[in-house]
C-alpha cells in the first residue's frame, strides 16, 4: 500500500472497544491498524487480518482456564492491555485483553499486513513472525493499548469485505473447545497464516 493510502488518524481505539465479549471483539479487530512506535523513525503500521478468541476460564484452550495464575492474571482485566507470552522458548505471541474488568478474555493476533511495505506481507504471517516483525517481547507485557503515548496502539481501520471463521490452530488438546470456530480472518489477505477452510461470517 503506498504511503499516500496510510491512515492519517492514529488515535488509539478506546477501552470500551475491548470491554465487550471476546467473540464480538475478535472479528471487529480485523481491518484495524497496529501502530508500533519506535524511539526514532516513523511507526510500523500493520492491518490486522487474522485473530483467535480465547474465552476465559471456561475455555479449555485458554491460559485463563486455571484461574488468575501469575501467567494469566493479566487476562482478568482491565481490558485494553497487552498480554504477551513465549512459546517453545523462542516465539512471542501477543493478545489483547477483552471483557469487563475481572472477567478473563483475550484475542490472539495471528497475522497482519504491513502497510508501509506490502512486499513483507508474508513476514507478518503467524503470531511469532508478527511479534518479531514488530519487535514485541515480554518487556511489552501489560502495555495499555488505549494510551496515546504507548509504544503499541490499535487505531481505527476499515473492516474487510468478508470475514471467515474456522477452528483455532494448534489447540486440539482442548477437545470440543479446540473444534469451536473461534478463529476469524480476512479470506482475501495473503498474510493469513493458517488454512482457509472456513464458514463465512459475512
Amino acid at each position: 500500500m503506498p504511503s499516500s493510502c496510510l491512515p492519517a488518524d492514529l488515535t488509539p481505539l478506546p477501552r470500551a472497544f475491548y470491554a465487550r465479549p471476546t467473540e464480538v471483539v475478535a472479528p471487529d479487530l480485523l481491518g484495524q491498524i497496529l501502530v508500533r512506535r519506535a524511539a526514532a523513525g516513523p511507526p510500523r503500521l500493520g492491518r490486522i487480518v487474522e485473530v483467535e478468541a480465547y474465552l476465559g476460564e471456561r475455555d479449555l484452550a485458554s491460559h485463563a482456564r486455571r484461574g488468575p495464575t501469575p501467567r494469566a492474571s493479566i487476562m482478568f482485566g482491565p481490558p485494553g492491555h497487552l498480554y504477551v507470552y513465549l512459546i517453545y522458548g523462542m516465539y512471542h505471541c501477543m493478545n489483547f485483553v477483552t471483557e469487563r474488568d475481572g472477567e478473563a478474555g483475550a484475542v490472539l493476533i495471528r497475522a497482519a499486513e504491513p502497510l508501509d511495505d506490502p512486499e513483507q506481507a508474508r513476514v507478518w504471517s503467524g503470531p511469532g513472525k508478527l511479534c518479531r516483525g514488530l519487535e514485541i517481547t515480554l518487556a511489552d507485557r501489560g502495555l495499555d493499548l488505549t494510551d496515546s503515548m504507548a509504544t503499541l496502539v490499535v487505531a481505527a481501520g476499515s473492516p474487510p469485505r468478508k470475514i471467515a471463521r474456522s477452528a483455532r490452530i494448534g489447540v486440539d488438546y482442548a477437545g470440543a473447545w479446540g473444534r469451536r470456530a473461534l478463529r476469524f480472518f480476512d479470506p482475501a489477505s495473503r498474510s493469513v497464516s493458517g488454512p482457509r477452510r472456513r464458514s463465512s461470517l459475512r
